[in-house]
């Protein structure tokens, strides 16, 4: 499969999330304030590269992510809402690398960088069983 054929450099999607409680630093352990996570921020920029994907390729196929650099750049308090954009930067055999941007109401709160790799899903899942079997 050629990946460049699915999707071009160029390529972008927006989404906007809200962030709840759940969503919050305080929440999860990764700070003490009710502000968006820098894990839920990945999250949200991961998710939107998948969606982008999975939208043009074939059946059977999926993608995972490989590589994650972002920067948190400002709080976003609960309540608030993420704007997220991706972009197909570059398509280098069956690795995708989009740019990743986030704003809030007020502010650009995240900007990286995400890599995704294309996969074949049953041969990726004949690798994890096989690593399920050697406990």
């Amino acid at each position: 499969m050629n990946v460049a054929e699915l999707i071009k450099p160029g390529t972008t999607l927006e989404q906007t999330f809200m962030v709840d409680e759940d969503k919050t630093a305080r929440h999860i352990g990764s700070g003490n304030s009710r502000v968006l996570a820098t894990p839920w921020l990945i999250a949200f920029m991961e998710r939107l590269c998948n969606q982008m994907l999975m939208e043009v390729l074939p059946e059977g196929y999926s993608s995972v992510g490989v590589m994650v650099t972002v920067h948190h750049l400002a709080p976003t308090p609960v309540n608030g809402w993420v704007k997220v954009k991706a972009e197909v930067l570059s398509i280098d055999g069956n690795t995708v690398t989009f740019s990743v941007q986030a704003w809030d109401d007020h502010d650009q709160v995240g900007a990286g960088q995400h890599q995704r790799a294309i996969i074949d899903v049953e041969r990726f899942l004949k690798r994890v069983n096989a690593k399920n079997h050697n406990e």
